[in-house]
Formats: C-alpha cells, sequence, structure tokens
C-alpha cells in the first residue's frame, strides 16, 4: 500500500492555510494605537484649551494590548509615568518610567491605573498631564479638575486633514483566543481532508 503525500498546493490545502492565516490575523488587529492629545501633541496645554489631556483620556476607552503615542519635540519635552501621589503634587522625582525620544509609545501590558506627565519642571503644574484607567481598574481616584468642568460632550477638534477616525468599537465576542481559531482551523482541515 502507497501512501500519497499530500501537495500544500491542493484546493483543500489552500483553503485550510487561508482560513487558518485569517484566523490569526483576526486576532492581531484587536490593538488601537493612540496619539495623546489626538491633533494636539504632547506639549503645555493652551490657554484655550486647558484641560486636553483630561478631555482627550474621558473619550477614550483604552484595553490591554493598546499603546498610547507620544509625540514631541524631544529637545523640549519627555515623558514621565509616575505614581497617582506624583501625579497630584507634581514630584518629578524617582518616575516609574522615563521617555525622552520625541516618539515615544507606551504599550498597556495589564489593566490599572496609569499617571503621566512631563519630565520637564513646571510643566505638571501647567497641565501637561495624562490620568487613564484601562479595564475594570478600580475608579477610586478621580482627578479634580477645579471649577470648570468638563462638557458632557466630545470635545471639537478642527478638521484641517480631514475627520478624524474613531477608534474601533470593542466588542467581547471579537475576543477570540489564538488557539481556538487554530483548533477550528485544523478540525475544518481535516473534516475537508476525510471528504476531499
Amino acid at each position: 500500500m502507497k501512501l500519497k503525500m499530500a501537495s500544500l498546493r491542493s484546493p483543500k490545502n489552500s483553503f485550510c492555510l487561508a482560513f487558518l492565516f485569517l484566523a490569526f490575523v483576526q486576532t492581531q488587529v484587536l490593538c488601537y494605537q493612540y496619539k495623546v492629545g489626538d491633533l494636539d501633541s504632547w506639549g503645555i496645554p493652551s490657554s484655550a484649551n486647558p484641560q486636553v489631556y483630561a478631555k482627550w483620556s474621558k473619550y477614550h476607552t483604552f484595553r490591554i494590548g493598546d499603546s498610547l503615542l507620544f509625540l514631541y519635540p524631544p529637545s523640549q519635552d519627555s515623558v514621565i509615568q509616575v505614581t497617582a501621589q506624583s501625579y497630584n503634587s507634581c514630584n518629578l522625582k524617582d518616575p516609574i518610567l522615563y521617555m525622552n525620544n520625541g516618539n515615544s509609545l507606551f504599550n498597556i501590558t495589564s489593566e490599572g491605573q496609569f499617571f503621566f506627565t512631563s519630565g520637564e519642571s513646571g510643566h505638571c503644574e501647567k497641565k501637561q498631564k495624562l490620568y487613564i484607567t484601562v479595564g475594570n481598574a478600580s475608579a477610586a481616584y478621580s482627578p479634580s479638575y477645579g471649577p470648570s468642568a468638563m462638557p458632557e460632550t466630545s470635545p471639537s477638534y478642527p478638521t484641517v486633514f480631514g475627520t478624524i477616525p474613531a477608534p474601533p468599537s470593542y466588542s467581547p465576542s471579537l475576543n477570540f483566543p489564538v488557539f481556538m481559531a487554530s483548533a477550528i482551523g485544523f478540525m475544518v482541515c481535516a473534516l475537508l481532508g476525510g471528504i476531499m
């Protein structure tokens, strides 16, 4: 009895490989990179929009796998991740993380509360700071922004370059583990292999 070696170019194998490829790709597109401040780069907020970072974080939902992109002139600024206490007091000493390349990317790898401020003296006091919550982290911390309460509507940005695309909405049903997609793919391939 001779066994025939299956060719990878056969229609059934091509279908199975395409299915597995799409399953793997689908699990990788659920992350989003956020440019901190959207059209406003990381810098001291203007007098016209002093709460730009507080408003910005309020209108975004962050998840594990997302990342924050801080853009700024590296010769004039930096970004530091700090504790809640350092965030409130604008204490720049002993940061958790220090980034100063002007194109700083912070990858979100866990749920929780994250606090960022400029590493330059005096910038934090001028509201160049950001607080975000990821996942089901406790909302015990609620930053106080004084008498100017934030509006309930989304901030309006000038559309110099066209409209700003909205981040993809998150649906738990899309969170399909890779190993499950692989297992289903192999079962489909095995069934097709037995039928064809």
